[in-house]
Protein backbone atom coordinates (compact mmCIF):
# COMPACT_ATOMS: atom_id res chain seq x y z
CA UNK A 1 0.00 0.00 0.00
CA UNK A 2 1.54 3.11 -0.64
CA UNK A 3 1.19 6.39 0.46
CA UNK A 4 -1.19 7.91 -1.45
CA UNK A 5 -3.28 5.41 -0.38
CA UNK A 6 -2.83 5.76 3.11
CA UNK A 7 -3.95 9.56 2.87
CA UNK A 8 -7.22 8.51 0.90
CA UNK A 9 -8.24 6.19 3.73
CA UNK A 10 -7.10 8.82 6.56
CA UNK A 11 -9.21 11.71 4.93
CA UNK A 12 -12.10 8.95 4.32
CA UNK A 13 -12.06 8.09 7.89
CA UNK A 14 -12.31 11.84 8.77
CA UNK A 15 -14.97 12.76 6.19
CA UNK A 16 -18.02 11.95 8.53
CA UNK A 17 -16.75 13.89 11.53
CA UNK A 18 -16.18 17.32 9.00
CA UNK A 19 -19.38 16.84 7.29
CA UNK A 20 -20.80 16.81 10.93
CA UNK A 21 -20.96 20.83 11.01
CA UNK A 22 -22.11 21.03 15.15
CA UNK A 23 -18.66 19.37 15.95
CA UNK A 24 -17.23 22.48 14.52
CA UNK A 25 -20.13 24.65 16.66
CA UNK A 26 -19.34 22.93 19.47
CA UNK A 27 -15.54 23.39 19.28
CA UNK A 28 -15.16 26.89 17.58
CA UNK A 29 -17.37 29.26 19.83
CA UNK A 30 -17.59 32.24 16.89
CA UNK A 31 -20.12 30.17 15.16
CA UNK A 32 -22.90 29.67 17.95
CA UNK A 33 -23.62 32.30 19.97
CA UNK A 34 -25.76 30.91 21.40
CA UNK A 35 -23.47 28.78 23.31
CA UNK A 36 -21.20 31.88 23.61
CA UNK A 37 -24.06 33.27 25.47
CA UNK A 38 -24.87 30.47 27.65
CA UNK A 39 -20.72 29.93 28.64
CA UNK A 40 -20.84 33.25 30.02
CA UNK A 41 -23.88 34.19 31.34
CA UNK A 42 -23.26 30.93 33.60
CA UNK A 43 -19.49 32.07 34.29
CA UNK A 44 -20.81 35.41 35.33
CA UNK A 45 -23.25 34.46 37.75
CA UNK A 46 -20.57 32.00 39.27
CA UNK A 47 -18.45 34.75 39.85
CA UNK A 48 -21.48 36.85 41.64
CA UNK A 49 -22.27 33.71 43.64
CA UNK A 50 -18.70 33.68 44.59
CA UNK A 51 -18.67 37.02 45.88
CA UNK A 52 -22.37 37.14 47.20
CA UNK A 53 -21.65 33.96 48.99
CA UNK A 54 -18.52 34.08 50.48
CA UNK A 55 -18.62 35.18 53.86
CA UNK A 56 -14.95 34.20 55.16
CA UNK A 57 -11.99 34.34 53.15
CA UNK A 58 -11.33 30.62 52.87
CA UNK A 59 -12.88 27.72 53.42
CA UNK A 60 -10.73 25.98 55.28
CA UNK A 61 -10.43 22.65 53.92
CA UNK A 62 -7.04 20.58 53.78
CA UNK A 63 -5.47 19.49 50.23
CA UNK A 64 -6.18 15.56 51.58
CA UNK A 65 -9.98 16.69 51.87
CA UNK A 66 -9.67 17.81 48.56
CA UNK A 67 -7.84 15.33 46.81
CA UNK A 68 -10.79 13.12 47.70
CA UNK A 69 -12.95 14.95 45.19
CA UNK A 70 -10.38 15.19 42.98
CA UNK A 71 -10.11 11.19 42.63
CA UNK A 72 -13.62 11.16 41.28
CA UNK A 73 -12.58 12.91 37.86
CA UNK A 74 -12.15 11.00 35.20
CA UNK A 75 -11.20 13.14 32.26
CA UNK A 76 -11.84 9.94 29.94
CA UNK A 77 -15.81 11.44 29.99
CA UNK A 78 -16.60 14.58 29.14
CA UNK A 79 -19.70 16.45 30.90
CA UNK A 80 -22.29 16.71 28.96
CA UNK A 81 -23.50 20.06 29.32
CA UNK A 82 -22.36 23.35 30.70
CA UNK A 83 -24.50 23.79 33.68
CA UNK A 84 -22.67 20.31 34.72
CA UNK A 85 -18.98 21.80 34.25
CA UNK A 86 -19.94 24.92 36.27
CA UNK A 87 -21.43 22.68 39.10
CA UNK A 88 -18.11 20.62 39.32
CA UNK A 89 -16.05 24.00 38.90
CA UNK A 90 -17.90 25.03 41.89
CA UNK A 91 -17.48 21.83 44.02
CA UNK A 92 -13.70 21.67 43.40
CA UNK A 93 -12.45 24.86 43.55
CA UNK A 94 -14.84 28.27 43.56
CA UNK A 95 -16.24 27.13 47.23
CA UNK A 96 -12.63 26.74 48.15
CA UNK A 97 -11.20 29.44 46.22
CA UNK A 98 -9.29 32.20 48.63
CA UNK A 99 -11.62 35.27 48.72
CA UNK A 100 -9.25 38.60 48.12
CA UNK A 101 -11.84 40.54 47.86
CA UNK A 102 -12.75 40.01 51.82
CA UNK A 103 -11.21 42.12 54.31
CA UNK A 104 -10.43 39.48 56.34
CA UNK A 105 -7.89 38.21 54.11
CA UNK A 106 -5.08 40.43 54.82
CA UNK A 107 -2.31 37.98 54.02
CA UNK A 108 -0.24 38.76 50.51
CA UNK A 109 0.18 41.12 47.76
CA UNK A 110 -2.89 39.95 46.63
CA UNK A 111 -5.33 42.59 45.54
CA UNK A 112 -8.74 42.89 45.02
CA UNK A 113 -9.53 44.01 41.35
CA UNK A 114 -11.51 46.92 39.69
CA UNK A 115 -14.58 46.25 37.60
CA UNK A 116 -12.96 47.31 34.21
CA UNK A 117 -10.46 45.02 34.23
CA UNK A 118 -12.43 42.36 34.49
CA UNK A 119 -14.63 43.16 31.33
CA UNK A 120 -11.65 43.72 29.68
CA UNK A 121 -10.42 40.23 30.58
CA UNK A 122 -12.94 38.61 28.29
CA UNK A 123 -12.40 40.48 25.50
CA UNK A 124 -8.70 39.60 25.93
CA UNK A 125 -9.54 35.54 26.24
CA UNK A 126 -12.30 35.54 23.43
CA UNK A 127 -10.24 37.79 20.78
CA UNK A 128 -7.04 36.30 22.16
CA UNK A 129 -4.58 38.53 20.30
CA UNK A 130 -1.01 38.20 20.61
CA UNK A 131 1.32 41.37 21.37
CA UNK A 132 4.43 40.03 19.90
CA UNK A 133 4.25 41.71 16.41
CA UNK A 134 1.42 44.31 14.84
CA UNK A 135 -0.25 41.73 12.24
CA UNK A 136 -1.49 39.78 15.85
CA UNK A 137 -2.43 42.57 17.45
CA UNK A 138 -2.74 46.18 15.76
CA UNK A 139 -4.55 48.20 17.74
CA UNK A 140 -3.37 46.18 21.16
CA UNK A 141 0.26 46.66 20.19
CA UNK A 142 -0.16 50.65 20.13
CA UNK A 143 -2.56 50.25 23.91
CA UNK A 144 0.65 48.65 25.24
CA UNK A 145 2.88 51.43 23.82
CA UNK A 146 0.71 53.84 25.10
CA UNK A 147 0.03 52.22 28.42
CA UNK A 148 4.13 51.64 28.47
CA UNK A 149 4.72 56.01 27.46
CA UNK A 150 2.31 56.67 30.33
CA UNK A 151 3.81 54.63 33.05
CA UNK A 152 7.44 55.92 31.84
CA UNK A 153 5.79 59.49 32.34
CA UNK A 154 4.59 58.54 35.83
CA UNK A 155 7.81 57.41 36.58
CA UNK A 156 9.39 60.66 35.23
CA UNK A 157 11.32 59.11 32.38
CA UNK A 158 11.91 61.25 29.57
CA UNK A 159 9.94 60.95 25.97
CA UNK A 160 12.53 58.14 24.69
CA UNK A 161 12.25 55.61 27.45
CA UNK A 162 10.32 52.21 26.68
CA UNK A 163 9.51 49.02 28.05
CA UNK A 164 7.23 45.76 27.53
CA UNK A 165 4.33 44.21 29.52
CA UNK A 166 5.82 41.10 31.20
CA UNK A 167 4.04 38.08 33.03
CA UNK A 168 4.95 39.26 36.54
CA UNK A 169 7.73 40.98 39.16
CA UNK A 170 10.10 38.35 38.96
CA UNK A 171 10.58 38.23 35.21
CA UNK A 172 10.44 42.37 34.75
CA UNK A 173 13.12 41.87 37.50
CA UNK A 174 15.56 39.21 35.32
CA UNK A 175 15.31 41.88 32.53
CA UNK A 176 16.79 44.54 34.49
CA UNK A 177 19.60 42.33 35.89
CA UNK A 178 20.11 40.82 32.15
CA UNK A 179 20.17 43.97 30.69
CA UNK A 180 22.71 45.35 33.41
CA UNK A 181 24.84 42.49 33.16
CA UNK A 182 24.78 42.67 29.15
CA UNK A 183 25.31 46.06 28.69
CA UNK A 184 28.18 46.05 31.04
CA UNK A 185 30.01 43.23 29.39
CA UNK A 186 29.21 45.35 26.10
CA UNK A 187 30.42 48.63 27.19
CA UNK A 188 33.35 47.41 29.71
CA UNK A 189 35.18 44.37 27.17
CA UNK A 190 33.18 44.88 23.45
CA UNK A 191 31.66 41.36 24.56
CA UNK A 192 28.12 40.15 23.13
CA UNK A 193 26.96 37.72 25.69
CA UNK A 194 23.75 37.12 23.46
CA UNK A 195 26.36 35.73 21.11
CA UNK A 196 29.15 34.31 22.71
CA UNK A 197 27.82 33.45 26.32
CA UNK A 198 29.19 34.95 30.07
CA UNK A 199 32.86 36.14 29.51
CA UNK A 200 35.68 34.72 31.72
CA UNK A 201 35.25 37.92 34.38
CA UNK A 202 31.69 36.96 35.00
CA UNK A 203 32.15 34.81 37.63
CA UNK A 204 33.57 38.40 39.57
CA UNK A 205 30.37 39.93 38.54
CA UNK A 206 28.77 41.49 42.03
CA UNK A 207 24.94 42.95 42.05
CA UNK A 208 24.27 44.69 45.40
CA UNK A 209 20.76 44.64 46.89
CA UNK A 210 19.01 44.85 50.22
CA UNK A 211 18.97 41.91 52.94
CA UNK A 212 15.21 42.35 52.39
CA UNK A 213 14.96 42.18 48.48
CA UNK A 214 12.63 40.29 46.70
CA UNK A 215 14.34 36.40 46.36
CA UNK A 216 13.82 36.65 42.11
CA UNK A 217 17.04 38.63 42.30
CA UNK A 218 18.90 35.28 43.68
CA UNK A 219 17.18 33.02 41.73
CA UNK A 220 17.68 35.47 38.46
CA UNK A 221 21.34 35.60 38.78
CA UNK A 222 21.35 31.38 38.76
CA UNK A 223 19.56 31.29 35.14
CA UNK A 224 21.55 33.90 34.08
CA UNK A 225 24.98 32.07 35.07
CA UNK A 226 26.45 34.48 37.38
CA UNK A 227 25.45 32.02 40.66
CA UNK A 228 23.56 33.40 43.38
CA UNK A 229 27.20 34.02 44.98
CA UNK A 230 27.26 36.82 42.73
CA UNK A 231 24.19 38.43 45.02
CA UNK A 232 25.65 40.55 47.89
CA UNK A 233 23.08 41.42 50.38
CA UNK A 234 23.66 44.97 52.01
CA UNK A 235 22.86 45.43 55.63
CA UNK A 236 19.51 47.50 56.24
CA UNK A 237 18.68 50.19 58.80
CA UNK A 238 15.86 50.15 61.84
CA UNK A 239 13.24 50.18 59.63
CA UNK A 240 15.13 47.70 57.16
CA UNK A 241 15.63 50.03 54.47
CA UNK A 242 19.42 49.44 52.87
CA UNK A 243 21.54 51.51 54.46
CA UNK A 244 24.01 53.31 51.86
CA UNK A 245 27.33 53.60 54.24
CA UNK A 246 26.68 49.39 54.39
CA UNK A 247 25.83 49.66 50.36
CA UNK A 248 29.10 51.88 49.78
CA UNK A 249 31.00 49.66 52.27
CA UNK A 250 30.19 46.36 50.21
CA UNK A 251 30.78 47.46 47.32
CA UNK A 252 34.35 48.86 48.40
CA UNK A 253 35.08 45.46 49.62
CA UNK A 254 34.12 43.57 46.03
CA UNK A 255 36.53 45.80 44.54
CA UNK A 256 38.93 45.06 46.94
CA UNK A 257 38.39 41.13 46.81
CA UNK A 258 39.16 42.03 42.85
CA UNK A 259 35.76 41.43 42.22
CA UNK A 260 33.37 43.60 39.75
CA UNK A 261 30.33 45.58 40.98
CA UNK A 262 27.54 45.92 37.63
CA UNK A 263 24.50 46.94 39.25
CA UNK A 264 22.25 47.52 42.42
CA UNK A 265 18.94 46.55 42.71
CA UNK A 266 17.07 49.14 45.45
CA UNK A 267 13.90 47.93 46.02
CA UNK A 268 10.59 50.49 46.33
CA UNK A 269 8.71 48.49 48.95
CA UNK A 270 9.48 45.56 50.34
CA UNK A 271 7.69 42.33 50.74
CA UNK A 272 8.30 41.76 54.60
CA UNK A 273 7.94 45.49 55.47
CA UNK A 274 6.75 47.77 52.55
CA UNK A 275 9.54 50.07 53.09
CA UNK A 276 11.54 52.28 50.82
CA UNK A 277 15.36 52.21 49.92
CA UNK A 278 16.62 55.57 49.54
CA UNK A 279 16.44 55.86 45.67
CA UNK A 280 18.06 59.11 45.29
CA UNK A 281 21.10 57.89 47.71
CA UNK A 282 21.13 54.16 45.95
CA UNK A 283 21.46 56.29 42.12
CA UNK A 284 24.25 58.67 43.58
CA UNK A 285 26.64 55.68 44.63
CA UNK A 286 25.47 53.72 41.14
CA UNK A 287 26.67 56.60 39.05
CA UNK A 288 29.65 56.97 41.21
CA UNK A 289 30.72 53.64 40.75
CA UNK A 290 29.46 53.53 37.10
CA UNK A 291 26.99 50.56 37.62
CA UNK A 292 23.10 49.47 36.67
CA UNK A 293 20.51 51.04 39.06
CA UNK A 294 17.37 48.72 38.54
CA UNK A 295 14.40 49.69 41.03
CA UNK A 296 11.82 47.40 42.05
CA UNK A 297 9.21 48.92 42.33
CA UNK A 298 6.43 45.86 41.57
CA UNK A 299 4.67 46.68 44.77
CA UNK A 300 5.42 50.32 45.73
CA UNK A 301 4.66 51.25 42.13
CA UNK A 302 1.14 52.19 43.29
CA UNK A 303 2.50 54.89 45.04
CA UNK A 304 2.71 56.59 41.27
CA UNK A 305 -0.94 56.64 41.27
CA UNK A 306 -1.01 59.45 44.16
CA UNK A 307 -0.27 62.69 44.38
CA UNK A 308 0.18 62.89 48.63
CA UNK A 309 2.65 59.75 48.74
CA UNK A 310 4.58 59.88 45.42
CA UNK A 311 7.96 62.12 46.92
CA UNK A 312 8.53 58.40 48.26
CA UNK A 313 9.80 57.53 44.95
CA UNK A 314 11.48 60.32 44.57
CA UNK A 315 14.95 58.94 42.82
CA UNK A 316 13.44 56.50 41.18
CA UNK A 317 13.42 58.39 37.58
CA UNK A 318 17.20 58.17 37.94
CA UNK A 319 17.63 54.25 37.68
CA UNK A 320 18.15 52.98 34.12
CA UNK A 321 15.40 50.11 34.73
CA UNK A 322 12.49 50.06 36.93
CA UNK A 323 9.74 46.71 37.47
CA UNK A 324 6.23 47.63 37.76
CA UNK A 325 3.01 45.59 38.79
CA UNK A 326 0.12 46.13 38.11
CA UNK A 327 -1.58 43.05 39.24
CA UNK A 328 -0.71 44.54 42.64
CA UNK A 329 -0.93 48.35 43.42
CA UNK A 330 -3.04 49.04 40.58
CA UNK A 331 -5.71 46.47 41.08
CA UNK A 332 -5.66 44.55 37.81
CA UNK A 333 -6.24 40.47 37.38
CA UNK A 334 -3.22 38.43 37.28
CA UNK A 335 -0.91 38.90 35.52
CA UNK A 336 0.16 42.29 34.39
CA UNK A 337 3.39 43.75 35.12
CA UNK A 338 5.82 46.09 33.51
CA UNK A 339 9.54 46.43 32.72
CA UNK A 340 10.32 49.69 31.44
CA UNK A 341 13.91 51.29 30.69
CA UNK A 342 14.71 54.97 30.69
CA UNK A 343 16.14 55.00 27.33
CA UNK A 344 14.52 52.82 24.38
CA UNK A 345 18.19 51.94 22.94
CA UNK A 346 18.87 50.35 25.83
CA UNK A 347 16.99 47.15 24.68
CA UNK A 348 18.58 46.47 21.63
CA UNK A 349 20.79 44.69 23.51
CA UNK A 350 18.27 41.51 23.44
CA UNK A 351 16.49 42.27 20.04
CA UNK A 352 16.97 38.67 18.10
CA UNK A 353 15.44 38.74 14.45
CA UNK A 354 13.39 35.48 12.89
CA UNK A 355 12.28 36.05 9.28
CA UNK A 356 9.13 34.15 10.20
CA UNK A 357 8.08 37.04 12.02
CA UNK A 358 10.19 40.02 13.03
CA UNK A 359 12.51 40.27 9.84
CA UNK A 360 16.12 42.26 10.07
CA UNK A 361 14.79 44.77 7.04
CA UNK A 362 11.50 45.51 8.23
CA UNK A 363 10.38 49.21 9.22
CA UNK A 364 9.38 49.15 12.97
CA UNK A 365 8.69 52.45 13.29
CA UNK A 366 6.22 51.62 10.48
CA UNK A 367 5.13 48.57 12.06
CA UNK A 368 6.24 48.12 15.76
CA UNK A 369 6.67 44.62 16.78
CA UNK A 370 7.09 44.51 20.87
CA UNK A 371 8.47 41.06 20.59
CA UNK A 372 12.26 43.15 20.05
CA UNK A 373 11.90 43.78 23.19
CA UNK A 374 10.56 40.54 24.74
CA UNK A 375 13.40 38.32 26.91
CA UNK A 376 11.05 34.79 27.16
CA UNK A 377 7.42 35.51 25.45
CA UNK A 378 7.01 35.33 22.05
CA UNK A 379 3.32 34.62 22.07
CA UNK A 380 2.04 36.88 24.93
CA UNK A 381 -1.87 38.12 25.91
CA UNK A 382 -3.31 41.45 25.90
CA UNK A 383 -2.89 42.02 29.47
CA UNK A 384 -3.05 46.10 28.80
CA UNK A 385 -6.32 45.90 28.06
CA UNK A 386 -7.02 45.58 31.07
CA UNK A 387 -5.11 48.26 32.42
CA UNK A 388 -6.55 50.93 29.63
CA UNK A 389 -10.06 49.95 30.72
CA UNK A 390 -9.44 50.73 34.23
CA UNK A 391 -7.18 53.95 33.19
CA UNK A 392 -10.21 55.10 30.85
CA UNK A 393 -13.44 54.65 33.25
CA UNK A 394 -11.91 55.22 36.46
CA UNK A 395 -8.70 57.20 35.94
CA UNK A 396 -5.42 57.75 38.00
CA UNK A 397 -6.93 59.90 40.43
CA UNK A 398 -9.67 57.08 41.76
CA UNK A 399 -7.05 54.37 41.77
CA UNK A 400 -4.58 57.03 43.57
CA UNK A 401 -7.28 57.47 46.24
CA UNK A 402 -7.26 53.61 46.44
CA UNK A 403 -3.73 53.90 47.52
CA UNK A 404 -4.20 56.94 50.35
CA UNK A 405 -6.99 54.92 52.25
CA UNK A 406 -4.34 51.73 52.02
CA UNK A 407 -2.09 53.66 53.80
CA UNK A 408 -4.27 55.54 55.86
CA UNK A 409 -6.01 52.32 57.15
CA UNK A 410 -2.26 51.10 57.93
CA UNK A 411 -1.06 53.63 60.03
CA UNK A 412 -4.77 53.53 61.89
CA UNK A 413 -3.77 49.44 62.58
CA UNK A 414 0.17 50.28 63.52
CA UNK A 415 -1.43 53.06 66.21
CA UNK A 416 -4.17 50.11 67.51
CA UNK A 417 -0.85 47.89 68.15
CA UNK A 418 1.18 50.24 69.85
CA UNK A 419 -1.70 50.79 71.92
CA UNK A 420 -2.88 47.57 72.75
CA UNK A 421 -0.24 45.89 75.82
CA UNK A 422 -0.96 42.53 74.21
CA UNK A 423 0.60 43.21 70.62
CA UNK A 424 4.03 44.15 69.53
CA UNK A 425 5.01 46.10 66.63
CA UNK A 426 8.47 45.38 64.99
CA UNK A 427 8.09 48.00 62.39
CA UNK A 428 5.95 50.83 61.01
CA UNK A 429 5.54 51.12 56.81
CA UNK A 430 5.66 53.35 54.06
CA UNK A 431 3.17 51.81 52.20
CA UNK A 432 0.39 49.03 54.22
CA UNK A 433 2.33 46.58 55.29
CA UNK A 434 2.89 45.66 59.34
CA UNK A 435 4.71 43.28 61.44
CA UNK A 436 3.58 42.26 65.04
CA UNK A 437 3.22 39.34 67.14
CA UNK A 438 0.54 38.56 70.17
CA UNK A 439 2.85 39.15 72.84
CA UNK A 440 1.26 39.37 76.20
CA UNK A 441 3.22 39.65 79.48
CA UNK A 442 4.36 36.67 80.90
CA UNK A 443 5.93 34.72 77.87
CA UNK A 444 9.36 34.29 76.89
CA UNK A 445 10.31 35.03 73.68
CA UNK A 446 10.66 31.19 72.73
CA UNK A 447 6.64 30.97 73.61
CA UNK A 448 5.69 34.18 71.87
CA UNK A 449 6.89 32.34 68.66
CA UNK A 450 4.89 29.53 69.35
CA UNK A 451 1.86 31.08 70.03
CA UNK A 452 2.21 33.06 66.89
CA UNK A 453 2.74 30.42 64.86
CA UNK A 454 -0.61 28.35 66.27
CA UNK A 455 -2.30 31.92 66.13
CA UNK A 456 -1.74 31.84 62.19
CA UNK A 457 -2.52 28.33 61.31
CA UNK A 458 -5.30 27.84 63.75
CA UNK A 459 -7.09 31.00 61.85
CA UNK A 460 -6.46 29.72 58.16
CA UNK A 461 -8.09 26.44 58.87
CA UNK A 462 -11.18 28.06 60.50
CA UNK A 463 -10.94 30.10 57.21
CA UNK A 464 -11.76 33.14 59.25
CA UNK A 465 -8.55 35.09 58.97
CA UNK A 466 -5.81 34.69 56.83
CA UNK A 467 -2.57 36.24 57.77
CA UNK A 468 0.97 35.96 56.13
CA UNK A 469 4.22 35.30 58.51
CA UNK A 470 8.00 35.89 58.37
CA UNK A 471 10.77 35.46 60.49
CA UNK A 472 12.96 38.30 61.13
CA UNK A 473 16.37 37.53 63.63
CA UNK A 474 15.11 34.15 64.05
CA UNK A 475 11.83 35.63 65.63
CA UNK A 476 8.32 34.75 64.01
CA UNK A 477 5.69 37.64 63.38
CA UNK A 478 2.33 38.19 62.09
CA UNK A 479 2.19 40.33 58.81
CA UNK A 480 -0.38 42.14 57.67
CA UNK A 481 -0.37 43.16 54.06
CA UNK A 482 -3.12 45.91 53.87
CA UNK A 483 -4.43 45.96 50.25
CA UNK A 484 -8.20 45.92 50.38
CA UNK A 485 -9.34 49.70 50.06
CA UNK A 486 -12.73 48.63 51.37
CA UNK A 487 -11.36 47.11 54.63
CA UNK A 488 -12.24 49.29 57.73
CA UNK A 489 -11.37 50.10 60.44
CA UNK A 490 -13.77 47.40 62.34
CA UNK A 491 -12.49 44.84 60.06
CA UNK A 492 -8.78 45.78 61.50
CA UNK A 493 -10.64 45.78 65.07
CA UNK A 494 -12.36 42.39 64.50
CA UNK A 495 -9.15 40.92 63.49
CA UNK A 496 -7.17 41.91 66.03
CA UNK A 497 -9.50 40.44 68.47
CA UNK A 498 -9.70 37.41 66.50
CA UNK A 499 -6.14 37.32 67.00
CA UNK A 500 -6.27 37.70 70.24
CA UNK A 501 -8.76 35.51 71.42
CA UNK A 502 -6.71 32.30 69.53
CA UNK A 503 -3.23 33.44 71.10
CA UNK A 504 -5.26 33.25 74.41
CA UNK A 505 -6.17 30.01 74.06
CA UNK A 506 -2.79 28.70 73.34
CA UNK A 507 -1.47 30.88 76.66
CA UNK A 508 -3.68 29.07 78.90
CA UNK A 509 -3.58 26.10 77.96
CA UNK A 510 -1.68 23.96 80.69
CA UNK A 511 1.98 22.74 79.51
Amino acid sequence: MDNSTLQVLAVDRLAPAIADQSLFNDIFSQHSSADYNDAINQAKELVITFLNRQKKPFSGITPSQLNQLFEQVDFDVPLSSYQELFHEVDELYVQHATAFHLPHYIAHLNCPVVIPALAAEVLVSAINSSQDTYDQSAGGTLMERRLIDWTAAQIGYPSDADGIFTAGGSQSNLMGLLLARDHFALNHYGHNIKQDGNPLAARRFRIFVSEKSHFSNQKNAALMGLGEQSIISVATDSRFRMRIDALQAAIEAEIALGNIPIAIVATAGTTDFGNIDPLNDVADLASQYGVWMHVDAAYGCGLLLTDNYRYLLNGIERAHSVTIDYHKSFFQPISGSAFIVRDKKLLQIIKHHADYLNPEDQDYEEYPAQINKSITQSTRRFDALKLWFTLRLMGREKLGEYIDTLIYRCKQAAEMVKLDPELELLSDSDISILLFRYAPAGLADEQRCAVNQQIKKQLFHSGQVLLASTKVNGRFYLKFTIFNPLASVEDIKDIFTKIKATGATYVQQPN
